[in-house]
């Protein structure tokens, strides 16, 4: 009775090491698989990156720029008495409006000199005493 036990004992030992053989060869087939497919996946997207650089190699080439500006642009022949030595420019003037403290608008409306100035919120042909 005890031998039927113990064979009954390894026949199941046998079964559930098979079931988990069987487990990790399907574990091991889902990962190759997936291995694979991201490999495709890899190659598929440098292919686009490839693709893409030769594509902004092809717009960014100077001659086709050059042939699409002669086109759609009327520009004028770059001369050498354009340009300008910057030590010959005049010097930057000087600030018209001065800044006071923390608000700069408040400070260029204060000094303000011009009354024909207004914004969009007054009307300018309306008479003084009837303004809100």
């Amino acid at each position: 009775m005890y031998w039927r036990l113990l064979n009954l004992g390894v026949i199941a030992a046998l079964v559930l090491a098979a079931a988990y053989v069987y487990d990790i060869k399907y574990q091991s087939t889902l990962r190759v698989e997936r291995a694979v497919k991201l490999q495709e996946d890899l190659r598929r997207e440098r292919d686009a990156v490839a693709g893409l650089r030769a594509e902004w190699a092809r717009l960014g080439n100077p001659r086709r720029i050059q042939t699409l500006a002669d086109r759609h642009l009327t520009l004028a022949p770059v001369e050498s008495g354009q340009f300008v030595d910057p030590a010959s420019l005049p010097d930057r003037p000087p600030e018209i409006m001065q800044h006071a403290g923390d608000d700069p608008i408040g400070a260029m409306l204060d000094n303000s000199n011009d009354s024909a100035v207004f914004t969009g919120s007054i009307d300018p042909w309306r008479p003084e005493e009837a303004r809100p």
